[in-house]
């Protein structure tokens, strides 16, 4: 039984299996994407008639008919990605486009996250009260996914390894 430090009731019959580091991920932040329905697939299809996988993905809420769409793919396939980008955009009328390497993913990974209220809010203050700061986040029902600076991934593995009470190798004490 992993015991919260954060107040709330024990994590009964919860069982994070094992943290997992991404080091090698890059983001792609588009500004001022059209609100319209089948943008988003216009966008992806492009990325992937060239192979190159999308992995988080995380779309605003639509101001003034356009929204903003941030998503991470491998840091090798960056290059290729900027050229689709470059042609997505003269084809989208976006109002920008950025590129951020360096970019680490963090997740914890076990069974029935979602039916345990406070293992997210768990792994988040962990993260923050070491002054790692969340880029992106992405969830499902057995995984729990944090983008953050490369530098800061090693760090954010032992805060976490430590918060859920876990050895080296990803086993329960």
């Amino acid at each position: 039984m992993a015991k919260s430090n954060l107040g709330e009731e024990p994590l009964e019959g919860f069982v994070v299996t094992g943290i997992a580091l991404n080091e090698k991920e890059a983001k792609i932040t588009v500004r001022g994407v059209p609100d319209k329905p089948g943008v988003a697939g216009f966008i992806f299809s492009k990325l992937a008639e060239k192979n190159i996988n999308v992995d988080m993905i995380i779309q605003s809420s639509p101001s003034e008919g356009k929204n903003t769409i941030s998503f991470t793919i491998a840091e090798k396939d960056l290059e290729e990605a900027k050229k689709v980008m470059e042609k997505v955009k003269s084809e989208l009328s976006v109002d920008e486009i950025t590129y951020e390497p360096g970019i680490a993913k963090v997740s914890i990974v076990g069974a029935g996250m979602q039916s345990h209220p406070g293992v997210a809010a768990k792994m988040f203050k962990s993260l923050g009260e070491a002054g790692i700061n969340i880029d992106m986040i992405s969830t499902s029902e057995i995984k729990i996914s944090c983008a953050i600076r490369r530098e800061d991934g090693e760090k954010a593995v032992k805060v976490i390894h430590r918060a859920f009470e876990l050895e080296k190798g990803g086993e329960r004490n």
